[in-house]
């Protein structure tokens, strides 16, 4: 297991609990990276030998990245006034385009990501396979082709360099950085889910659950603030009830670890790791990838969405790629050399609602991409 992924509703403490599994992964003698976008609540992280803490800002990164390139950019659009970088204001979505890049770049055995609330940790892990897709639309191979043609060009002085070469310069920075993007092997990511023991926050879990199978993940563990003992009077039965009925639709999603409620977080390693108690990092992290195989009538190909309803999916076949939907999240999935010589001729929600949901995606072989001898073998052995 490469990378554990931390996330949860606001004021789960998932931060705490990305430190106190780094310091654990650390102090088990594995080399660990502790990414965050915050400082991190524990005092003296830092100081423990083979654990490293890097914090992500936004700000930061775009002035890193701007310090970086803004010298080739002005050479590229002369008559552009570049502002300096004190002056450069973050657009939306810059910390987890740094968070992505400094994950891609990490050398340690484990790499602890504190994501931060639900909202941005699902945009990160979503992330990828959308820069995926925005670079395939915007610059397809046929365009690749002409700005290899175009760089020559430019090389030989035989034309200007403008806002085209620009945006073809960084293409292979992107492409470098997708192609170490460490979230693209689910089998090597892990997830924990952090919440407080209440209906309210089942119901956000039970939706973060189907993303994160969306994206071919799946969460280890839910780690879920429970009361402590001792209490007395009828709002804490009430209280108490809610929390049972909150565990039990937790256990539903993942195996449950009850970290118990106190007044305030703790500020030291020791208080961190009482966290855990003995709950150990996960050894593995999601299912493997989908991959197609062989059905009754032709190809078949199987995506997770567990406790996805029919209502909410939807499915589109876009050239060489499959876009699943799930509400308002979508993915788009490439499809191997085999199913794009394929039509799509169905798909269905197996078992919607419950832990094992899943969209099966059903295909036959296009007649005009496949030579006639093969298609008569698939005829004979479909």
């Amino acid at each position: 297991m490469r990378t554990l992924l931390v996330t949860g509703t606001g004021g789960a403490g998932s931060s705490t609990i990305a430190a106190a599994a780094a310091l654990r992964s650390a102090r088990s003698g594995r080399s660990t990276l502790l990414l965050t976008r915050q400082a991190s609540p524990v005092e003296g992280l830092g100081d423990e030998p083979g654990l490293e803490v890097r914090r992500i800002a936004g700000p930061r990164a775009v002035a890193d990245l701007w310090g970086a390139h803004a010298g080739a950019l002005a050479g590229l659009l002369p008559h552009l006034t570049l502002p300096p970088v004190t002056s450069v204001v973050p657009v939306p979505g810059t910390e987890e385009l740094a968070l992505l890049a400094a994950l891609a770049e990490a050398q340690a055995d484990l790499v602890v990501v504190d994501a931060g609330p639900l909202r941005d940790g699902l945009g990160l892990v979503a992330l990828p396979a959308a820069l995926r897709w925005w670079t395939g639309v915007a610059l397809p191979p046929t365009v690749r082709a002409l700005a290899a043609v175009r760089r020559a060009a430019v090389g030989s002085g035989a034309a200007k360099a403008g806002p085209l070469d620009a945006a073809l310069a960084a293409l292979p920075v992107v492409e470098g950085l997708l192609a170490r993007d460490r979230l693209a092997g689910p089998a090597g990511t892990a997830v924990w889910l952090t919440a407080p023991a209440r209906g309210s926050a089942v119901a956000a879990l039970r939706g973060a659950t189907t993303v994160l199978g969306l994206h071919g993940l799946r969460p280890a563990a839910v780690l879920a603030r429970v009361l402590p003992a001792g209490g007395t009077g009828s709002w804490w039965e009430r209280r108490a009830a809610d929390q049972d009925a909150a565990l039990a639709g937790l256990a539903e999603l993942a195996p449950v670890h009850a970290v118990p409620e106190d007044a305030g977080s703790p500020d030291d390693p020791a208080g961190a790791l009482d966290l855990l108690g003995g709950l150990d990092l996960p050894p593995a992290g999601g299912p493997p990838a989908p991959g197609p195989r062989r059905g009754a009538m032709g190809w078949e190909l199987t995506v997770p969405l567990p406790f996805a309803e029919r209502s909410q999916v939807s499915l589109t076949r876009w050239g060489d790629d499959l876009v699943v939907g799930v509400g308002e999240d979508r993915r788009s999935l490439r499809l191997d050399s085999l199913l794009r010589r394929c039509e799509v001729t169905g798909g269905r929600l197996a078992d919607p609602g419950t832990a094992q949901a899943r969209l099966e995606v059903s295909f036959r072989p296009d007649p005009q991409q496949w030579p006639a001898d093969l298609l008569a073998a698939e005829g004979r052995t479909s």
